[in-house]
């Protein structure tokens, strides 16, 4: 306007990139507190089943300080890497997630443990294909959803064509069978979609027959529908198919308030399978109590907030791929977490999921870490977008 007083602004550099990474504190000091309960843990649920097959207590304690130190890897490579690359490359990278879907499924390059053929050897570290997968599908959603978001909010055919091809992978994955991993991507693409402003018909037209398919699988597979069986009444049989949630209970139930005391877990002690793995909550209860347990399930609270503070900066910085992507983060850490927790009270059936950050494992924590590091990588970038349209006097002031 004329007569209007004149305002510079300071802009960034096409790309918004800036040599010296910005950091999120919050998000860190969450996962630093996360990753050392779960090294905690990980020590004490493992450190007699280690002693006794192994002949190393701290066996478990060992790999896991490797698997985090290779996660921080990840993560400081995925940081670097700015997000419009990882954008441009949602196609290719969703191509890569089908292949690692298929090629463990090939006889000799799939590992098979305890029934499933989930796993690629490479060299020292099992490869769990799924949880790689995940995380490339879900960068492919986003980028679907800022691509077509016009067609995905007014047409029913728009609504299907990413379903169309998550529901490809989750048939992969229940071929492993993988049914967990199948859910919980599915889950967290369906939140996504809904986020994207899906009319309210169609969502709950799809979620309805997702449901219904996912209920047909139990009841057609034996195993399956013992699990839910066992799940219903485990102390029907609680030295059998209700074995493992029957020890889960009476861990969690032994707690009380403030625990028996780290280290002190009973049933740990060859009573409680996989206590190290998908049961570690069970026993983080069990030795520390209700106390304990509200401090992880705040901290987990915090991530997926935190997750979902980081998408909507990126949102009002105009980076709509990086705001959808920071939010699967959010929604799959509150859901993963959700059903582990829920499996280990026995609110839902068994099923083969880790708590993130706490559960040992090389696949689980490398992903999820490096998934962290694009997390702190769209909190940089929109700090800067944000940054470059304030006027210098705001700034300096």
């Amino acid at each position: 306007m004329i007569g209007a007083p004149a305002v510079s602004y300071t802009f960034g550099r096409s790309g918004s990139r800036s040599r010296r990474l910005t950091l999120d504190p919050v998000l860190l000091l969450i996962v630093a507190g996360l990753l050392l309960i779960g090294l905690i843990m990980v020590t004490s649920a493992s450190i007699s089943v280690a002693d006794r097959s192994l002949g190393d207590p701290f066996f478990f304690l060992k790999r896991q300080l490797l698997y985090v130190g290779m996660g921080l890897v990840a993560a400081a490579a995925a940081a670097t890497i700015p997000t419009a690359v990882w954008e441009r490359l949602s196609f290719p990278l969703l191509l890569l997630a089908f292949a690692l879907l298929i090629l463990v499924l090939i006889p000799g390059i799939g590992h098979i443990v305890n029934g499933s053929r989930r796993w690629m050897r490479l060299g020292f570290v099992n490869l769990q294909a799924s949880e790689v997968a995940r995380v490339l599908l879900l960068m492919y959603t986003a980028s679907y959803i800022v691509r077509r978001q016009d067609e995905l909010q007014q047409g029913f055919k728009g609504f299907l064509k990413p379903l169309a091809i998550l529901m490809g992978a989750a048939l992969l994955l229940l071929l492993e069978p993988d049914f967990g991993a199948a859910t919980v991507l599915l889950g967290t693409a369906m939140v996504m979609l809904f986020l994207a402003g899906v009319k309210l018909r169609h969502f709950f037209a799809i979620a309805a027959i997702a449901a219904g398919g996912l209920g047909l699988l139990i009841v057609a597979s034996p195993y399956r529908l013992k699990r839910l069986l066992g799940f219903v009444n485990p102390w029907a049989d609680p030295f059998n198919s209700g074995f493992q949630l029957t020890q889960s209970l009476i861990a969690i139930g032994r707690g009380e308030m403030f625990g028996v005391g780290l280290g002190a877990s009973v049933q740990k002690l060859f009573y409680l399978p996989e206590a190290h793995t998908d049961f570690v909550f069970a026993v983080l209860a069990e030795e520390l109590g209700l106390a304990g347990v509200v401090v992880v399930l705040a901290l987990f609270a915090l991530l997926a907030g935190r997750a979902f503070h980081i998408a909507r900066e990126a949102a009002e910085a105009g980076m709509n791929w990086a705001a959808y992507f920071a939010s699967s983060f959010g929604i799959w850490v509150a859901l993963q977490a959700s059903i582990n927790v829920g499996v280990n009270m026995g609110l839902l059936p068994t099923k083969g999921l880790t708590l993130p950050l706490l559960s040992y494992g090389g696949s689980s924590l490398i992903v999820t870490l490096g998934w962290l590091g694009l997390l702190l990588r769209i909190h940089h970038e929109a700090g800067i977008s944000g940054r470059s349209a304030v006027p210098r006097k705001e700034r300096s002031a």
